[in-house]
């Protein structure tokens, strides 16, 4: 009996799944390490459903056209749900799908180490000033 796939996409289909087994989160991780990315995410997380201009306001510091293309990117990941309504003008709104929340306790866990990572990296910080200033004096 002979194969109907192709020799190469075979071969390609192996190497894939030989990767995802070698690493299982490289897939998510990938996803995620796009600029703005997680940004993003926390923030429909902690703030829950926001139309585009109140997510740009959060996000402070990306351009429409990134946000817009992240939000793409995402709903095409189906980590992101865009609700279209057809009001004057039309009334967008961007949520977390299901999948989306299946992130929400890493995401949670990643913002509390994130906060007290950059609390004993300040102290750290503020020690070693402490210090030269005692050692100049």
């Amino acid at each position: 009996m002979t194969s109907s796939v192709p020799v190469s996409t075979a071969a390609a289909s192996a190497a894939q799944a030989k990767e995802s087994v070698t690493c299982p989160m490289d897939f998510i991780l990938r996803m995620l390490m796009g600029p703005w990315t997680t940004y993003i995410l926390y923030n429909l997380r902690s703030h829950g459903p926001q139309r585009f201009g109140e997510l740009k306001r959060r996000v402070s510091g990306i351009s429409a056209k990134m946000l817009t293309e992240r939000l793409r990117t995402l709903e095409g990941a189906s980590l992101v749900k865009r609700d279209y309504e057809a009001t004057i003008p039309p009334k967008v709104t961007y949520s977390l799908t299901k999948r989306g929340h299946e992130l929400d306790d890493v995401m949670g866990r990643l913002a509390e180490i994130g906060m007290r990572w950059e609390t004993e990296d300040a102290a750290a910080r503020a020690a070693r000033a402490a210090e030269q200033l005692r050692a100049a004096e």
